[in-house]
């Protein structure tokens, strides 16, 4: 077991990738001297050369088109968006190629490649720096997408991703970056199964990404009153393991969903639909979702107010037991 935060198990996983694989090549905005601006590819440049940690225009389009001629060459391209809210001016090829290509080509053309985002509030920046913009990716059919939310997951989940030969996208909840843990010696789930990290009993909290731990927090302070509630990491976004959800949720009888992102629209939203309609008659009362509100993220002086909290999860815990 080793500790450290989850940015050095990123850097971590991306190294040891390397070093298992020439065909994998590092392209963003400053992802080289610099190291990013998360520091999330220091020192890479320097130990495997310009050719294969290559810092790229301030063009997202460009990135990811030029991520997409790599991967059709046979390498396994792995980009940086710097910031969430950056990955618009790319989305057309993601959606419109990266998704697609494979399917189009009857499975002959495969796309290796992985696009990490940054994702989430909590470091005090403003709109385009602080989004949580998953549910679109989410709703693409043929991109899988994950969010590791320790240093473990994210050590072993970015080598996964790059191995994996469908195009992922890999969101790294940026507020948990200093976060730190242990490092197992080898991954205890697949790329996309969900972990229990909290057993409970009276309500299942299902989360992802950076609201896991507040999560976790809640379920601590819900059992010094007597409240055992089991805390789900979902890890992977699409595919989702109905099987752990529904599981869980059968066990409990209540279901909390919650994201950064706002409630409208959200991922939160499929989940619920598939609980209910496959844990129905085991349900004691309504499936609940806690996220961000429905409108532009906020300036920093008021993400705090935006952003779900501890007491916004116990309120929806607390709600839920009421029927």
């Amino acid at each position: 077991m080793t500790e450290t935060t989850l940015a050095k198990s990123l850097t971590s996983g991306l190294r040891a990738a390397m070093e298992n694989d020439p065909k994998v090549i590092l392209c963003g905005e400053d992802i080289g001297k610099l190291g990013g601006v998360f520091r999330i590819t220091e020192g890479l440049q320097k130990d495997f050369g310009e050719d294969r940690v290559m810092d790229s225009p301030l063009a997202e389009a460009g990135i990811v088109g030029t991520a997409i001629g790599l991967a059709l060459r046979g390498y396994r391209p792995v980009v940086e968006i710097q910031f969430d809210g950056f990955v618009y001016p790319a989305f057309d090829h993601i959606v419109s190629q990266v998704a697609k290509m494979p399917s189009r080509s009857g499975s002959r053309i495969h796309l290796p490649m992985v696009i990490r985002i940054p994702v989430g509030g909590g470091i005090g920046a403003v709109e385009h720096h602080s989004e949580s913009n998953e549910a679109y990716f989410t709703h693409t059919a043929g991109l899988r997408v994950v969010s590791p939310s320790t240093p473990h997951d994210g050590y072993w989940m970015i080598q996964e991703a790059i191995a994996t030969d469908d195009p992922v996208i890999f969101y790294e909840p940026k507020r948990r970056y200093w976060d730190k843990g242990e490092i197992g010696d080898a991954p205890d789930l697949g790329l996309h199964d969900a972990r229990v990290c909290r057993e409970g009993t009276d309500a299942t909290v299902l989360a992802y990404g950076p609201m896991v731990k507040t999560c976790l927090q809640a379920a601590e302070a819900a059992a010094e009153e007597g409240t055992s509630v089991e805390v789900v990491d979902l890890r992977s976004l699409s595919p989702l393991d109905l099987d752990t959800i529904t599981g869980s949720v059968e066990k409990t009888g209540r279901c909390i969903v919650v994201h950064e992102a706002p409630v409208f629209g959200g991922l939160g939203a499929e989940i619920a639909a598939e609980v209910q309609a496959r844990c129905f008659y085991h349900l004691e009362s309504p499936v609940l979702r806690v996220g961000g509100y429905d409108v532009p993220y906020p300036p920093s002086r008021l993400e705090e107010e935006f952003l779900p909290d501890l007491d916004r999860v116990l309120d929806a815990v607390d709600r839920s037991l009421a029927y």
